[in-house]
């Protein structure tokens, strides 16, 4: 399985968090606190964590500050290398306790059941449990030699690559284990199953001889129960009669109970009835053709309309009495147009009499046409001044004789008002059929009142019935009606105990009596029953009894034989375990050889695995002898236990690839092995894709991806000085 691309969401430092992965070496860098190893995290539980886990862990894992509803959450899109190509799926988990769901897509199909979901993440990495996951193919820097973290799932999983079938020795053993536990366990709290077999024989002995004893007590018993039999009947027919009177003495109450309400219901629908009965007679009978709304409108045109005839009658009923006022134009000065038109004339007249004389020398030619234009001149002008004065005083009575005309037509503009308003007055009496106003007056006065009495019953209808449909009220009287006979009818059914006065509160007292008869009796009964099967010895259980003797011994020796198979099987399970696991280290010793020699330049070319616990020593050519891993320096352990699980990986998962997730294990390393140590990680990322987490850039330039993750930049604030 080669991981394409990680989503997480609501899981500690990562509230949402999208990341792109390669096929073959990704390098996931950032600073302390920047989630690193929440990503880790992340693609453990997606891989093998079952959705419906409901830990501590997993609440703790939920990202800080987020509400109820933000559970963790994680998605992976992956691909699958398969003999007929890769295969793209996708599997998102959801952890929300027994909520928890989860959808996996894969190869054209869909699985949302977790158990089934899980099955097949196993399959596809070969990866069984966390634990498993974790002790091998999840590497934390600090977990370096923890590879024993699931030893009988690793017992397994060797087993499986080596044999070619998952034979499940572990859980075979468990329980082989815990069968001859139960089998051959002594103590007397918890007797194993042979124990059990030979007491029970021992027992079943003495029971036989103690049966015939008890044979006469079962019969004393038996007549004994007889008789507390009957006088239990008895007592329990006695209380069925009197629960079956007081049973109709409470139905006669709530009988009465209902009648009185049926006959409340029939009183008030009865009234009802009657209300909108009159409520429609009413209806029907309006004063005026027309509705309120619409009469107080005609009422107030007809109202305006008998004002202004009024008031035009008060204007016109005195005579015609014409006033007017004339501004008179603003008189014009003709009296220097006069004497200007005077001098000229004079000014003529003497220019005449001067050539007449001669007194003045003048061309004789210029005289007299000198003469006649001035008095032209005089003449012109005196006649305009006559004709502009002229134009005055017949202006000013044009004006007069226009306000007399105006003032004259204005009355006749009030009477022909008049005259439209009488007749406009008259057609609206006319559409009401009345004859004046104060019979419309009186029309809308008895309008109103009639509309007034209406509201009042539809009030007095609506308080009893509420909003009871109308045409359904006679038919609910009705009902109340009948329901009161039925009622009456079923009270006199149930006979004089309906009649009776506090019949129930009598009946109660009785059947309390009667019910500690019964329990009295059903005591004596049962301690008569227990008596009877407390003593469960007769003649057949004696025989019985033997015959069960006989079949605890056929168990006993069944018992004995299957102790001896199952001994056998658990010594044949740890000679094939032990097989399987010589088999296994001389597989890890082969190949970490050459991973180990690679990255500490040909140091450590030896190594030796335990066969019982794993345990690794090295060759060390100082001591030219074998040490344990342990004994040598941090960054060689570190380097040592990397090849074990890659050899472990590669091994138990057969054919599967699951991805490598490494939490920088070469921290401890110098810059020479890391980058050897690097080189190893570059040729196994070509058949296990390497998710790399580290702080350090210097493996930025050998991987096939890096993605970088920023550290959390809140501060606590300086708290203030006391």
């Amino acid at each position: 399985m080669r991981i394409t691309r990680l989503q997480v969401s609501n899981l500690r430092r990562h509230r949402t968090l999208d990341l792109q992965l390669d096929r073959g070496l990704t390098v996931v860098r950032g600073p302390n606190e920047s989630g690193k190893t929440t990503l880790q995290r992340a693609l453990e539980l997606a891989l093998t964590r079952r959705v419906t886990s409901a830990s501590a862990e997993m609440e703790a894992m939920r990202t800080w500050g987020a509400t109820e509803d933000d559970r963790p959450s994680v998605r992976l899109e992956f691909e699958q290398d398969e003999e007929d190509g890769i295969h793209p799926g996708t599997v998102e988990k959801a952890f929300r306790g027994a909520k928890g769901t989860v959808r996996l897509e894969y190869d054209g199909s869909v699985v949302t059941d977790p158990a089934q979901a899980d099955q097949i993440l196993a399959e596809l990495t070969g990866v069984p449990t966390e634990a498993f996951f974790r002790s091998t193919a999840s590497v934390r820097h600090h977990e370096m030699d923890d590879v024993a973290r699931d030893e009988s799932a690793l017992r397994d999983r060797l087993q499986a690559s080596i044999s070619g079938a998952d034979r499940g020795t572990s859980i075979a053993r468990r329980k082989l284990d815990k069968a001859l536990h139960d089998l051959n366990t002594k103590g007397d709290k918890n007797p194993g199953r042979l124990k059990v077999a030979m007491t029970a024989v021992a027992q079943a002995s003495a029971t036989v001889d103690q049966g015939e004893a008890a044979l006469a007590q079962l019969e004393r018993d038996r007549d004994h129960l007889v008789l507390a039999h009957e006088r239990r009947a008895d007592a329990d027919a006695g209380l069925a009669e009197r629960r079956s009177l007081l049973e109709k003495a409470m139905q006669a109450e709530r009988l009465i109970a209902e009648r009185a309400v049926a006959q409340e219901r029939f009183e008030r629908f009865r009234t009802a009835v009657s209300v909108s009965e009159e409520i429609a007679a009413l209806q029907d009978s309006h004063p005026s053709k027309e509705p309120l709304p619409v009469l107080r409108t005609t009422v107030g045109r007809l109202r305006e309309l008998d004002a202004r005839v009024r008031e035009l009658k008060a204007i016109l009923s005195g005579d015609v009495d014409v006033h007017f006022e004339l501004r008179a134009p603003e008189p014009r000065n003709w009296l220097p147009v006069a004497r200007v038109a005077m001098l000229m004339i004079g000014a003529g007249i003497l220019v005449a009499g001067v050539s007449v004389l001669n007194v003045v020398a003048l061309p004789g030619g210029l005289i007299g046409p000198l003469a006649l234009v001035i008095v032209g001149l005089a003449l012109a002008l005196y006649g305009r001044q006559q004709r502009l004065r002229a134009t005055d005083i017949g202006r000013e009575r044009q004006l007069r004789d226009d306000e007399i005309d105006r003032r004259l037509r204005g009355r006749s503009q009030l009477e022909q008002e008049l005259q439209e308003r009488d007749l406009e007055l008259a057609n609206q009496l006319s559409g009401l059929e009345l004859p004046d106003m104060a019979a419309v007056e009186a029309l809308l006065a008895a309008e109103e009142a009639h509309v007034a009495a209406i509201d009042r019953l539809s009030a007095q209808l609506d308080g009893l019935v509420g909003r009871e449909p109308v045409e359904t009220l006679p038919a609910v009287r009705d009902a109340a009606a009948l329901e009161i006979e039925q009622k009456t009818g079923a009270l006199e059914h149930l006979g004089p105990i309906a009649k009776e006065p506090r019949a129930r509160e009598r009946l109660e007292v009785e059947v309390r009596d009667a019910e500690r008869l019964v329990d009295k009796a059903r005591d004596d009964e049962a301690n008569a029953r227990a008596r009877v099967e407390a003593n469960t010895v007769d003649a057949e259980a004696v025989a019985a009894q033997a015959e069960r003797l006989e079949q605890w011994r056929e168990q006993l020796e069944t018992l004995q034989r299957r102790t001896r198979v199952y001994e056998r099987t658990l010594r044949a399970i740890d000679t094939a375990e032990r097989a399987t696991m010589r088999k296994a280290t001389r597989y890890l010793e082969k190949h970490m050889v050459g991973d180990l020699a690679r990255v500490t330049n040909g140091r450590y070319r030896r190594v030796r695995v335990d066969d019982t616990n794993l345990g690794i020593e090295v060759f060390a050519p100082e001591r030219n002898d074998w040490v344990a891993v342990e004994a040598l320096s941090q960054g060689t352990l570190d380097v040592v236990y990397l090849a074990a699980r890659i050899g472990l990986v590669r091994l138990v998962t057969g054919d599967r690839r699951p991805p490598l997730i490494l939490d920088d294990p070469f921290v401890t390393l110098d810059d020479t092995r890391a980058t050897q140590a690097l080189e190893l990680l570059k040729r196994v990322s070509a058949d296990f894709q390497v998710i790399y987490l580290t702080t350090s850039v210097r493996y930025d330039a050998a991987a096939d991806a890096v993605q970088i993750l920023q550290a959390p930049t809140a501060a606590d604030a300086e708290p203030a000085a006391d």
